[in-house]
């Protein structure tokens, strides 16, 4: 139980994609973290792409970033929503500026544009979004995943396993 102790954000919002959430959630929980959900509402229910259903403990507007250790944001469609909040940008931007590990797959990315955190980072994504990574600083590379100091990246579904142990690794750092 490497990661006991330790405290994650997983943000969703309605269509995130199911794998890209529960995976990276189950494999923290796994090893000990403890993973709470945020969303748009507290006590809420956000369906996947899929159907799979995911309930969230708090509101972004309730969340401190201080009390967290690091954040998981799933793509899907959710990223476009997600990135449209003040409070979760927010919260990006402190947790980045304080080192924090912050994950991102898919079409996640977008929530770091949004939050404009990646001038001079080297990431990855869906190749559907790397305009708008390259056009917010940041160098993109067509890789499973990529480490940049806090920042764990990741293509799709089939890159789970590597990203999820590569981000539970750097948060046991």
């Amino acid at each position: 139980m490497r990661l006991k102790g330790k405290k994650v954000l997983a943000v969703v919002d309605q269509l995130y994609n199911d794998l890209e959430h529960w995976y990276p959630v189950y494999r923290m929980r796994e090893e000990g973290a403890q993973v709470d959900i945020a969303g748009p509402e507290a006590n809420e229910v956000y369906t996947g792409q899929s159907g799979i259903k995911a309930k969230t403990d708090y509101a972004f507007k309730d969340i401190d970033a201080n009390d967290y250790d690091g954040m998981l944001i799933p793509g899907g469609w959710a990223p476009d929503k997600l990135r449209r909040y003040p409070e979760l940008l927010d919260i990006v931007r402190k947790m980045n500026e304080a080192g924090k590990p912050i994950g991102t797959i898919c079409h996640a990315g977008w929530v770091l544009v949004s939050a404009d955190v990646l001038k001079g980072r080297k990431v990855t994504s869906t190749p559907a979004i790397q305009d708008d990574m390259k056009n917010a600083g940041a160098e993109w590379v067509d890789e499973e995943v990529v480490v940049d100091g806090n920042f764990i990246s990741s293509r799709r579904p089939d890159d789970l396993p590597v990203y999820a142990k590569t981000y539970a690794d750097k948060l046991a750092e």
